[in-house]
């Protein structure tokens, strides 16, 4: 999963600052996307316009640069995971891989997301998409999950502005990408950002509108719009990936030793000073050393992550349908007990259950998975917008 291969010293040129993070040749900036990077046409080559005489020196093709694929589906394989571990939580030895995932895999999500929203306001094709890829989907994602509980023998229970489980990213990042402009304009966007992220620990913030991880998750996202091509490139050091595995290394070993009295909810990164029963100083040291602690080993994941083309990169483009689906399998899984099985309740068992949630990531990462379900999360939804030319009117 790693690459630890470390480039030969390459000379600077004016043209080095167009290349992409895995050198491919790729242009920055990377493809501006609506949710994690999905795209109407993300794949492929995209062909050079025709001129009416032929050009003497050809351009090459451009590929789609595959570092932030290749991050993205090792990320959403690890929302599986995290998700599935849940019923064997007794178990050490769940406990600490859920609190080793669960420190910087949607920290990371949220920063990459940030990243790919630079530009976001500069297309009427990616604001329509505000509705496209998070609103209608998000009802249908609602109504969906309501329906699987109702029937698997719980409550029917629909409630909109209170996001249904994994429903809460879609819209934590449609604010997100609302607030860009005042993040864009700010001289000192991150600090502002922290500043925020610290003290609304202060308040008792609800889930309604997922208000309380759009202020909990916000320093990621703002940290992600404030980073240029170069910042990737920075990672790409043999003595940085040493540096990398050694503080992954070393955060697992901690995820170990507190994973027998540790509290969960400060994983999250929603819940207040108070609900967590802390002092105000000591919510503030907790929130500051887990944003520390998420931003090293975010960092050390994209040092490590691989930059070339692997078998995974064309499964990382299609990361929205493996989280919004993955939810019903799990649901599913816990609810007839199936997770619940003595044997999973050590080592051997969360072996099993992330092999399992792998191959369910790539199984909902699939071209078919897509085909199948395209039309209900990528909704054509061209009839609802103004032209051009009408807006101008």
């Amino acid at each position: 999963m790693t690459d630890t291969k470390s480039p030969p010293p390459v000379q600077r040129s004016p043209s080095d600052a167009d290349q992409g993070p895995a050198n491919t040749g790729a242009k920055w900036p990377l493809p501006e996307e609506a949710f994690w990077s999905e795209a109407n046409d993300p794949h492929g080559v995209l062909e050079a316009e025709q001129e009416p005489e032929p050009q003497p020196e050809p351009q090459p093709a451009k590929k789609r640069d595959p570092y932030l694929d290749n991050v993205k589906f090792i990320l959403i394989a690890c929302v599986i995971v995290g998700h599935s571990l849940v019923p064997t939580l007794d178990a050490d030895s769940s406990r600490a891989l859920y609190l080793f995932i669960y420190t910087f895999h949607m920290p990371l999500f949220v920063l990459i997301s940030g990243y790919l929203s630079r530009n976001f306001w500069n297309s009427n094709a990616k604001t329509n998409k505000l509705v496209d890829t998070f609103v209608v989907p998000y009802v249908i994602v609602e109504v969906g999950y309501a329906a699987v509980r109702s029937g698997l023998g719980q409550k029917w229970s629909l409630t909109i502005i209170d996001p249904a489980w994994i429903n809460w990213y879609l819209l934590a990042l449609l604010f997100w990408r609302l607030s860009t402009p005042v993040w864009k304009r700010m001289k000192y966007p991150i600090p502002v950002a922290i500043a925020i992220y610290l003290f609304a620990g202060f308040s008792q913030i609800t889930g309604d509108f997922s208000m309380d991880r759009f202020f909990g998750l916000m320093p990621f996202f703002v940290i992600g719009l404030a980073m240029q091509p170069h910042h990737f490139e920075l990672l790409n050091r043999r003595w940085l990936k040493i540096l990398s595995a050694v503080t992954l290394v070393c955060a697992a070993a901690v995820a170990i030793y507190i994973a027998p009295h540790a509290p969960l909810d400060p994983f999250y990164f929603k819940a207040s000073y108070q609900d967590l029963g802390l002092s105000w100083w000591m919510g503030l040291a907790v929130r500051g050393g887990l944003l520390v602690c998420a931003l090293a080993m975010c960092l050390a994941i994209m040092a490590l992550v691989p930059r070339r083309e692997t078998w995974f990169s064309d499964l990382g483009t299609r990361t929205l349908y493996c989280y919004l689906l993955h939810g019903i399998p799990v649901l599913i899984a816990k609810q007839m007990g199936w997770l619940d099985l003595p044997w999973l309740y050590g080592p051997l068992g969360v072996a099993a259950i992330a092999t399992s949630a792998f191959a369910l990531a790539i199984v909902l990462c699939l071209p078919e998975t897509r085909t199948i379900f395209k039309w209900v999360l990528e909704p054509r939804l061209t009839w609802l917008y103004r032209r051009p030319s009408e807006v101008k009117r």
